[in-house]
């Protein structure tokens, strides 16, 4: 048995039953001899299945329907040593994070993404302020080149609050830094573009500067 083997099964057998939705137990009741095959072969670099993997894989209406289970009252910690093993299989990928978009360079950014993501989401502190950083990088290319990114430039507070946001919510919905980009996208719509102008600027008729316009208040000595 090979991994395409195994998705190709588990596609057939959602076929064939047409559960409303479906998780990891779903499989091991109905496909155990494939659930065995993922726990075997298909695993994190840290430990675990790789759901990310296999629901990516699967049938596009199928991925929709995946639900995992959530973590109640996660406990945080720190732990450099699981975000070095993480780093270590794609250190020589992680400039992908600094390129612009391609087909090559979004899929690898997100299996990296996901790969921090997920760990960050048991609680690893350390995992979740790297992937931030990591995510700062490609999302300032997106404010400088894109449109409908641009409108985040200046919101510095907000966009932070929103990439906190995203690793804490995603779950299994395909891509994520698509998942974060259509964030951004639909949260950026309500800001206002912020336009920095200098003082040197002669907006006014005679040419004069806009730092003509500042005057010093003779109470306070204030301008």
């Amino acid at each position: 048995m090979d991994f395409d083997y195994a998705v190709k099964t588990i596609n057939t057998i959602l076929i064939r039953k047409q559960p409303q939705t479906f998780n990891s137990s779903w499989i091991r009741r109905f496909a155990p001899h494939i659930y065995r095959f993922f726990q075997k072969n298909i695993r994190r670099e840290i430990g675990g299945i790789d759901w990310d993997r296999i629901t990516r894989a699967l049938d596009r209406k199928f991925q929709r329907q995946w639900i995992t289970f959530r973590r109640n009252g996660t406990k945080l910690y720190r732990s450099k040593t699981e975000v070095k093993i993480i780093l270590r299989k794609y250190n020589g990928k992680l400039y992908t994070f600094l390129t612009p978009d391609d087909k090559d360079n979004n899929s690898i950014r997100d299996i990296v993404s996901i790969e921090l993501v997920r760990n960050a989401q048991k609680g690893n502190v350390t995992a979740r302020q790297e992937i931030i950083k990591l995510l700062r990088f490609t999302i300032d290319e997106w404010i400088e080149h894109n449109p409908r990114i641009s409108r985040w430039k200046g919101y510095e507070y907000l966009l932070q609050k929103s990439i906190e946001g995203c690793i804490r919510c995603y779950r299994y919905s395909g891509s994520f830094m698509g998942y974060l980009f259509k964030t951004l996208e639909y949260a950026g719509r309500g800001l206002r573009p912020i336009v920095v102008h200098s003082l040197e600027d002669s907006p006014y008729p005679g040419g004069r500067k806009r730092i003509d316009r500042i005057s010093q208040n003779p109470k306070t000595e204030q301008y």
